[in-house]
């Protein structure tokens, strides 16, 4: 888990994105007397990109900045996130804005560094 976070950030640092917040749900369990396997949430973005989408549609801010999950399931660790394309369906923003395509392939690049051992 620790190393698929380090690549992540790492990821995240070379692609220019500035992480906003790190939160773990699963310390969050533990403080309220309950378990979690490790889960931690990821936030981060580029008010360039995410500015775009919330001029075609506001509410499109609910879903910005972007996060990706990082999670652990039986020694296995997972990365998971919404896609831009589908933020973009969701608030009815039309699929040509030339950003998603951006967005999105950025977040496969991202994900696909931290999970891939160097």
């Amino acid at each position: 888990m620790a190393e698929t976070e380090k690549r992540l950030t790492d990821a995240l640092d070379a692609a220019g994105l500035k992480v906003a917040a790190r939160i773990d749900h699963s310390a969050g369990a533990k403080a309220a007397g309950l378990e979690l396997a490790p889960t931690v949430v990821y936030i981060f973005g580029n008010p360039k990109a995410g500015t775009v989408l919330m001029q075609a549609k506001r509410t499109s801010g609910i879903d910005l900045p972007l996060k990706i999950l990082v999670w652990e399931e039986a020694g296995t660790v997972s990365l998971t996130y919404t896609d831009p394309a589908e933020i973009a369906r969701r608030h009815g923003i039309e699929a040509d804005l030339p950003v998603l395509s951006q967005m999105s392939a950025a977040m496969k690049r991202i994900t696909a560094s931290a999970s891939t051992k160097p």
